[in-house]
């Protein structure tokens, strides 16, 4: 059990210690959303499911689309072979795939890179700020600062943000020592995932607290959910997709 009293005491740490962030997070979310914003969530390799859980699952906000290096093949006509795991280095592909979303002037963006470092999320968050959207990051500070950025600005994802969450993971992801040397056990996506949940959570009781009806999809394995869910995405018609 020594990988999940680690990764619990972690949780706790991070829960604690970013309570600020995430009310200044939420915040953000919740005035982009009363001005007729949506959400939009982008994360590459294991931080997509980051990404996920912020955008079109269970007990999210419906005003809510996930950008992937996918879309290029979804909605670019870009052949598949694109997607390769270097691709998310390159930071040409970034303003692809702003241009490619059905971003509006009051949309608010989530970033998720645990080491903020590679091209295509740094370029993404500098795109984002050059059009004046809020921009909130989850990362890990430890990892990221250690490492030197791979944007010819020599940016990093945290030195864009408008808030920073941190998901406390160490440099390497990794908690748990091998014997021989080297470290095993990563930590990040819990971390991460946690924090994406306590900014959505948050924003939905802000919601209600000012007497509205946070736009809340059900689980589609629910009576009633998938007519739920139709229902609320019609009212984001051109705002929000839901693809692969």
């Amino acid at each position: 059990m020594t990988y999940a009293t680690k990764a619990l005491e972690l949780a706790h740490r991070v829960a604690e210690s970013q309570a600020e962030p995430v009310n200044r997070a939420a915040g953000l979310i919740v005035e982009a959303l009363r001005a007729g914003g949506v959400v939009n969530a982008f994360g590459s390799g294991h931080s997509e499911a980051i990404a996920m859980e912020i955008a079109g699952r269970a007990g999210g906000l419906v005003p809510s689309n996930r950008l992937s290096p996918r879309d290029l093949v979804l909605y670019g006509g870009e052949p598949p072979g694109v997607l390769t795991p270097e691709l998310e280095r390159d930071p040409a592909v970034a303003r692809r795939i702003y241009d490619l979303a059905p971003v509006d002037p009051h949309d608010v963006f989530v970033l998720v890179s645990s080491s903020g470092v590679n091209g295509t999320v740094v370029e993404l968050a500098t795109i984002v700020k050059e059009r004046g959207h809020p921009l909130i990051a989850i990362t890990s500070v430890e990892h990221s600062t250690r490492m030197t950025s791979r944007h010819p600005s020599g940016r990093r994802l945290l030195d864009l943000a408008d808030v920073v969450l941190d998901n406390g993971s160490p440099y390497g992801d990794a908690v748990l020592d091998l014997p021989g040397g080297g470290t095993y056990g990563a930590v990040s996506t819990i971390t991460s995932a946690l924090l994406a949940q306590m900014v959505v959570t948050e924003a939905v009781e802000r919601l209600a607290a000012l007497g509205e009806t946070p736009p809340i999809y059900l689980s589609v394995n629910v009576t009633g959910g998938d007519e739920h869910n139709k229902a609320l995405e019609s009212r984001y018609a051109g705002r929000i997709r839901r693809g692969a």
